[in-house]
C-alpha cells in the first residue's frame, strides 16, 4: 500500500528545502510540487507548466570568479525526474515543459524577468523549486513539479498574483492526484 503524505512547506526556497528533507529523511520515494509561478517566455498567464530543470538564479557567488547560480564541486541545475515528467505530460497534455529559474524573490520587474530569459533561458519562475530539486538530488528522490502561470514576472505582476490566488481554485491539486493515482 502507497502512503500519501500533504505538506504545505510555506514560501521561500528555506521552507521548501526543510520540507523537502523532513520529507526524505521520513522515506519517500518522490515528491510531487505545485503552486504559482510566474511566467517568462513562451507561456502566459492561467498556463500550466511543468518545469524539467531548476536553478537558483539568486545564488550568485560572482564577485569570487564563478558563473551565476554555479556552486562550486557540486551541480547546480537540477532535473525533474524524466518517468514522472512523463506521466504527468499524458495527464496535462497542454502543459508547457521548460527550465524554471528559482529565487527568494518574487518577481515583478521588467528586466529581472528578461535578463532570467535571456541568461538561463527560463519559461518561469518561483520561489522553490530549485530548492526543492536540490533535496531530492541529494536524497535520491524523484521529484517533479506543476506550476499554474499566475502573471508574467513583469513591473505588474503582483495585481496579476493576487487576482489568481485569491481564487484558490483547485487544478494543480486535481491534476496532482491524478499523477498519484497513475503511480500507485
Amino acid at each position: 500500500d502507497a502512503i500519501v503524505t500533504a505538506v504545505e512547506c510555506g514560501i521561500g526556497k528555506v521552507n521548501a528545502a526543510v520540507a523537502a528533507t523532513a520529507l526524505a529523511e521520513q522515506g519517500v520515494h518522490i515528491i510531487l510540487n505545485c503552486g504559482l509561478s510566474g511566467g517568462i517566455s513562451g507561456i502566459g498567464k492561467n498556463e500550466i507548466s511543468i518545469p524539467n530543470k531548476f536553478l537558483e538564479h539568486d545564488f550568485d557567488l560572482s564577485g569570487l570568479g564563478y558563473k551565476l547560480c554555479q556552486k562550486p564541486g557540486q551541480d547546480y541545475v537540477y532535473n525533474c525526474d524524466e518517468e514522472l515528467l512523463k506521466t504527468a505530460q499524458n495527464i496535462v497534455a497542454d502543459a508547457k515543459v521548460g527550465p524554471a529559474a528559482t529565487g527568494d524573490c518574487f518577481v515583478q520587474d521588467d528586466d529581472l524577468r528578461d535578463f532570467l530569459k535571456d541568461e538561463f533561458s527560463a519559461m518561469s519562475c518561483d520561489m522553490e523549486t530549485a530548492a526543492i530539486a536540490y533535496a531530492c538530488a541529494v536524497y535520491n528522490v524523484k521529484f517533479l513539479a506543476i506550476r499554474k502561470i499566475s502573471d508574467d514576472a513583469g513591473n505588474d505582476a503582483g495585481g496579476s498574483y493576487r487576482e489568481v490566488n485569491n481564487l484558490a481554485e483547485d487544478t494543480l491539486i486535481k491534476y496532482i492526484l491524478q499523477i498519484i493515482n497513475k503511480l500507485v
